[in-house]
């Protein structure tokens, strides 16, 4: 695989600027959507993990915690350019441990219907029934740690 860097984003920073840019791109401009004002705030206090590639950002996802011992995975994206060489499963462990350094027992997303087959060989199981979330079919998936 290509040289990575697994790293955490910091909150408001130029990384940060350039997290938004992926995601909104990939995740939210194809729906329509925008980030408010209000979203980006609430993330201040989530944990962000970025995947660099030769100082490019090519990989993001955000980890906002629930309570002290369940925390959710949210907004996990790759750039298209590079799908397929391991940068979603890497971006997951590194996440996985940083959490567990953190103490937290359990992690829990919500997984686009499409991205469920990417979550179940890394051990997520899917809960509950599926319904809509941003006029799409999702999944609450969850693992513990």
């Amino acid at each position: 695989m290509d040289n990575i860097e697994l790293k955490t984003i910091v909150h408001d920073s130029p990384e940060y600027e350039a997290e938004l840019a992926l995601r909104s791109a990939i995740l939210r401009r194809p729906l329509g959507l925008s980030f408010s004002a209000d979203e980006l705030a609430a993330e201040a206090d989530s944990h962000h993990v970025g995947c660099f590639i030769d100082e490019e950002l090519v990989g993001c996802l955000v980890l906002k915690p629930m309570d002290v011992r369940q925390i959710q995975m949210r907004q996990v994206v790759v750039d298209e350019r590079f799908k397929g060489r391991g940068i979603g499963r890497a971006m997951v462990k590194y996440s996985e441990d940083l959490v567990r350094k953190l103490g937290f027992k359990t992690m829990v997303l919500h997984a686009r219907e499409t991205a469920v087959p990417f979550y179940e060989p890394l051990g997520y199981a899917r809960v509950g029934d599926r319904f809509t979330e941003v006029t799409i079919p999702h999944w609450v998936m969850v693992r513990a740690l």
